[in-house]
């Protein structure tokens, strides 16, 4: 639009402007392929750049999981010359599972006494409140119509109960299952596709009445709450008998993080307050966490000395001088927890302090203003805040907790016989013996668990902690 005072154009200026765009020659994408590779490269440069960083740490990573893989399938035995390896299929993983080296993984059945049975009911019960939980919660975020989800939490609960006693190679069905998969005359592997069809048709049956979740979804609540199930049912037929290296290591990863966990949130509310010299008590926590877990091992070692040790004096005077806390399994487990707790309660406490001091000012001196106690502060300003960083802190303790390898082999051995012993250090064990397929199985079966566990806590934890639902 012309504005007033500005020059008027004529007709004939308009033309020749109009002309001389037209004529301009316009550059053909296929006039000079060089420009078009340069072009080319300018929009991949990034791709271009990081990709040989990406090649490499791909490899690193790639490259021994599918070695590890292929060993895991193999014998590994010495020749004149050299070595060799022979494919034996899934030998290594059956001799763990069910066969000559099922004591050391899972354990040796014993006698099951009533508490084992209700310990076991309650698994259950665990399993289906979980489920009902998460199917709530997936309802409200979606905003489904209010259908109870309690019939499909129980064919849910059904279906893994099914699934995990007619897999269990130890516990109360185990005899059954056995006799039914004699019977049949079925490869493992059959048996392991009819455990997944059963979680999926119970998956569909569950979506049918009413489950606010993807199919996807139900079968991956279904696996999760299928493995638990057969730990618990592991654990209830090694109760009155010898426990293998895969309870002792979810021992040391429950029962330490969560140990770890509730002294590390506690000395960082205390931490928190406005107290005396809490810069030197926050040095002095975060040290364990730079001494080397080697290193933790032996002091610890030292510590538990009952004869020579410093507590030695203390031990002889509260007539405690002749008790070997290495001569009994469960005494010799909490050693090793404990080992295991001084060293990394310092991450979860700096982690949950840093929190705790990020958190919004305003609504805790708004709720000291009106007297609101301690406590209900914590529950409903404090925790709600530092809930997501909670949770993420424990996910990653859960990853590096299966790792624990130094404060068992340096402390106990792995004894008395095999009753510390982590599924690391049972590999370990493995691998300096030359088993290497069986070590190679131990290891890919501790990823099994690890990621299951993991991806199972972040669905369920973390991501409700986040304000998300589980898929």
């Amino acid at each position: 639009m012309r504005r007033p005072g500005d020059d008027p154009v004529s007709p004939a200026t308009v033309a020749s402007r109009i002309d001389i765009r037209a004529t301009t020659p316009t550059r053909s994408p296929d006039a000079n392929p060089g420009s078009r590779a340069a072009d080319w490269l300018d929009r991949q440069a990034g791709t271009i750049f990081i990709a040989p960083a990406v090649t490499v740490v791909l490899l690193f990573s790639i490259f021994p999981l599918l070695a590890s893989a292929w060993l895991s399938l193999t014998r590994f035995s010495l020749q004149a010359g050299g070595y060799e390896l022979s494919f034996v299929g899934a030998l290594n993983y059956r001799k763990l599972i069910a066969g000559s080296q099922q004591f050391h993984l899972l354990g040796t059945a014993g006698e099951m006494a009533a508490g084992t049975w209700v310990a076991l009911v309650a698994a259950h019960a665990l399993l289906a409140w979980a489920l009902l939980r998460s199917l709530r919660r997936r309802q409200a975020y979606a905003q489904a119509a209010p259908r109870a989800p309690q019939a499909a939490t129980a064919v849910l609960t059904l279906a893994c109960g099914l699934v995990a006693a007619l897999l269990s190679p130890l516990g109360p069905f185990a005899a059954a299952a056995q006799s039914a998969r004699d019977a049949l005359d079925l490869p493992w592997f059959a048996w392991l596709l009819i455990a997944f069809a059963v979680l999926v048709v119970a998956a569909v049956a569950a979506r049918a009445l009413g489950a606010p979740a993807r199919i996807s979804g139900l079968v991956g609540r279904q696996l999760a709450g299928s493995v638990w199930l057969l730990v618990a049912l592991v654990a209830a037929g090694t109760a009155g008998g010898q426990q293998g290296s895969l309870l002792t290591t979810l021992f040391y990863v429950v029962g330490g993080v969560a140990l770890q966990f509730a002294l590390g949130l506690g000395l960082a509310l205390l931490c928190a307050q406005p107290i005396r010299g809490r810069n030197l008590f926050r040095l002095s926590f975060f040290l364990p966490l730079m001494v080397t877990p080697v290193g933790i091992a032996y002091m610890f070692r030292m510590l538990a000395d009952m004869g020579v040790g410093p507590f030695a004096p203390v031990a002889r005077l509260l007539g405690l001088g002749a008790v070997t806390w290495a001569q009994n399994a469960w005494s010799a487990r909490w050693v090793v927890l404990a080992g295991d707790t001084w060293q990394w309660v310092p991450f979860i406490f700096i982690v949950l302090l840093a929190a705790i001091e990020g958190q919004p000012r305003d609504q805790l001196e708004a709720a000291q203003l009106d007297g609101a106690p301690s406590w209900r502060i914590f529950r409903d300003i404090t925790w709600p805040a530092i809930a997501p960083t909670a949770a993420a802190v424990v996910l990653i303790r859960l990853i590096e907790a299966f790792k624990i390898v130094d404060l068992p082999n340096v402390l106990t051995n792995g004894g008395p016989g095999i009753a510390t012993e982590s599924m690391t250090l049972h590999a370990f064990i493995d691998w300096r013996s030359l088993n290497l397929g069986g070590s190679a199985a131990v290891a890919y079966l501790l990823l099994l668990v690890s990621t299951l566990m993991a991806v199972s806590f972040f669905h369920f934890v973390v991501r409700p902690a986040r304000g998300e639902p589980a898929a």
